[in-house]
């Protein structure tokens, strides 16, 4: 899904009060963001999403009722246009700051906090996307690279299955990344809810461990992160089983936007190459 087939789909949506011509495109990835006026409108890639966007609007419900500062609904269901799950949001005011490793932990700790939610969420299935964005990467990568990721999350896959958790399994935002934090000017505010879980707290935590190993985030602002959550998840031996996980789908997710890009297949390339070659100290640039 590129912009023009997103707007296409906004337009015939009908949610928005001006022109989607008009509207400011904040984000193209899985989801095209849209801002207009008071108003935030995502677009999925495909159907396969519908479900996803449902439970995301019933994610954000039940967090208002917990009192966790997170993104709010300004419509109560998705709509299905043309083959893509469409979601309306209340517009948060512009970030007063960028968000810090510290304000995702604080964010953590409420949500790891709270008891199971009144509709059920799935586990996190982290991997399950992979087979999705290989398919959607087609003839882009190279067949046997798709291979490897394949064979890599079935392994993974039971790896993670055989895990004794550190902390007591429950809800989970299931990609916890300073990303996924608005700084506001009432404080943080938790965004991007698609991939709440019920699962390991862990997976939330494995995530910017990664951040720290793959990806560069310094050593102060993965301590403040650890200072602030109250644990480290490097100390659990379970760590390297997550983490591999992590890194197979975020090899595969950034498979799928390879055709015609690039920048993307370089990336990618560059990703599996580290995998393969057993160098945890390859720097992932983040797509």
């Amino acid at each position: 899904m590129d912009e023009a087939r997103a707007r296409d789909v906004l337009a015939a949506a009908g949610v928005l009060p001006g022109a989607a011509a008009d509207a400011r495109l904040l984000a193209l990835g899985e989801n095209a963001v849209f801002a207009a006026g008071d108003l935030a409108v995502k677009v999925g890639r495909d159907a396969e999403l519908l479900e996803r966007a449902r439970r995301e609007l019933a994610v954000a419900g039940w967090l208002a009722e917990e009192g966790v500062p997170a993104v709010r609904a300004a419509e109560p269901e998705a709509l299905l246009v043309d083959g893509h799950p469409v979601t309306v949001w209340h517009r948060l005011p512009d970030p007063v700051r960028p968000a810090a490793p510290r304000d995702l932990a604080e964010l953590l700790r409420l949500v790891h906090a709270l008891p199971a939610p009144p509709f059920a969420l799935p586990p996190r299935e982290l991997l399950d996307g992979v087979e999705r964005w290989l398919r959607l990467a087609g003839d882009a990568i190279d067949p046997a690279d798709a291979a490897y990721l394949r064979e890599r999350r079935d392994g993974f896959a039971s790896a993670a299955a055989a895990l004794t958790p550190h902390l007591p399994p429950g809800p989970v935002h299931g990609d916890a990344l300073p990303r996924n934090v608005h700084i506001g000017p009432d404080g943080p505010v938790l965004v991007d809810l698609e991939t709440f879980s019920a699962d390991l707290r862990e997976h939330d935590l494995v995530v910017m461990a990664l951040s720290h190993d793959r990806y560069g985030l310094p050593d102060e602002a993965y301590t403040s992160f650890t200072a602030a959550y109250g644990w480290d998840v490097r100390a659990w031996e379970g760590c390297s089983v997550l983490r591999g996980a992590r890194e197979t789908a975020s090899c595969a997710w950034v498979a799928q936007h390879a055709p015609g890009n690039p920048k993307a297949l370089a990336e990618f390339e560059r990703r599996v190459a580290s995998l393969r070659d057993g160098d945890e100290t390859v720097r992932w640039y983040p797509f």
